[in-house]
């Protein structure tokens, strides 16, 4: 009796030592487990981002809500503004490490006066065949073409605006100048289509989704689309200084930004025969968006801007609008776009990323 009790008194020592040491394991097992990702988690290399809530921004979101930013081992953190020229300031300051924005004439005096910023890639351009910006008037309007403007009032955002160029580069393809019309700025989209309804302007220029809004609420009829006179280079991704001289997370950077600006492409800018079909992706790039820019889907849908599929900039064109700005007195002083346009990087980018 006394042998079987103290078998048993052995076998519940060990038993009981054997499911101290399991814990033990297990415990340790969760810490290195922690540690690991830990770990991981500091490996990413951060990013601040400074960039508006606007659908030319999709990329940028879809690289976030698809994790191709992660995949590249990117941390990225958004800084939201609510203007442009206040991202530009930041990205030349190193506030932020990308900014993303409207190409302006402020932003070329900036570089002008010392700041330094390089633009890498597109955020948005006009191109034949894409509703983008157009010029519009009231529906009733006898106006049926730019050329019949001469004298006219036309209604933009801002002086040394994206609209002022665009404005001025309409008029110019169609035989005319700034100086043969009274251009009216009204600091902002809303302005524009309030003053186009009740008419105190002859013409207004505006993006979409709002020319489809101002089409289906019947207010407004389409004279040129901008796209279709001229190619440009309306916004882009800029690099700080230092950002740039970082030249191996700069181009993860931009690999994880052309992957999105692909499924971007293949969602929403795919063309069969000339016209728009929607992509396999089409209601996800969609949805995105409008969680983004806190936009219901459908008005989203209305208007996609086009943009390069690689993410390519237009880089000649940043020389043609700093000649612009510097012809209308706008640009304080010439500038070589060499100095603000790198297209090396996402070169390199999409050498790794293939086809």
């Amino acid at each position: 009796m006394r042998k079987k009790n103290l078998l048993l008194l052995i076998t519940l020592f060990i038993l009981a030592f054997g499911l101290v040491a399991c814990g033990q394991n297990d415990e340790s097992e969760e810490e290195t487990s922690n540690d690991n990702n830990k770990e991981a988690d500091s490996e990413l290399t951060a990013v601040d981002i400074g960039m508006l809530k606007l659908t030319s921004s999709a990329p940028l979101f879809l690289a976030i809500e698809k994790g191709f930013f992660e995949e590249e081992g990117l941390d990225v953190n958004v800084e939201w503004f609510e203007a442009a020229q206040p991202i530009s300031v930041a990205t030349a300051g190193g506030d932020v490490d990308v900014g993303a924005t409207g190409i302006t004439a402020s932003l070329y005096n900036m570089v002008a006066g010392g700041e330094e910023l390089v633009i890498v890639a597109d955020k948005g351009r006009e191109q034949e065949g894409y509703s983008s910006t157009a010029l519009l008037v009231p529906d009733d309007s006898d106006v049926e073409s730019v050329e019949e403007l001469k004298g006219k009032r036309i209604g933009i955002t801002q002086t040394g605006s994206t609209y002022h160029y665009m404005t001025g580069r309409l008029l110019e393809e169609n035989g005319l100048s700034a100086d043969d019309v009274e251009l009216v700025p009204l600091n902002s989209i809303p302005g524009l289509m309030e003053t186009l309804e009740s008419k105190q302007v002859d013409a207004v220029l505006l993006n979409e989704p709002n020319i489809t809004r101002v089409l289906d609420e019947g207010y407004g009829k389409v004279v040129a689309q901008v796209g279709d006179a001229f190619d440009y280079q309306i916004s882009g991704i800029f690099f700080s200084k230092s950002f740039v001289k970082e030249e191996e997370t700069a181009e993860k950077f931009l690999k994880a930004y052309a992957k999105a600006t692909r499924y971007y492409y293949d969602a929403v800018l795919t063309k069969e025969d000339g016209e728009l079909v929607k992509g396999e992706n089409f209601d996800e790039v969609v949805n995105i968006i409008a969680d983004y820019t806190d936009q219901e889907p459908e008005i989203i849908a209305q208007g996609l801007p086009y943009m390069d599929r690689d993410g390519k900039l237009l880089a000649e064109d940043i020389q043609t609008q700093i000649d612009w700005y510097v012809k209308e007195d706008l640009l304080e002083q010439e500038l070589d776009a060499s100095k603000i346009v790198n297209t090396e990087l996402l070169d390199e980018a999409l050498n790794e990323l293939g086809k």
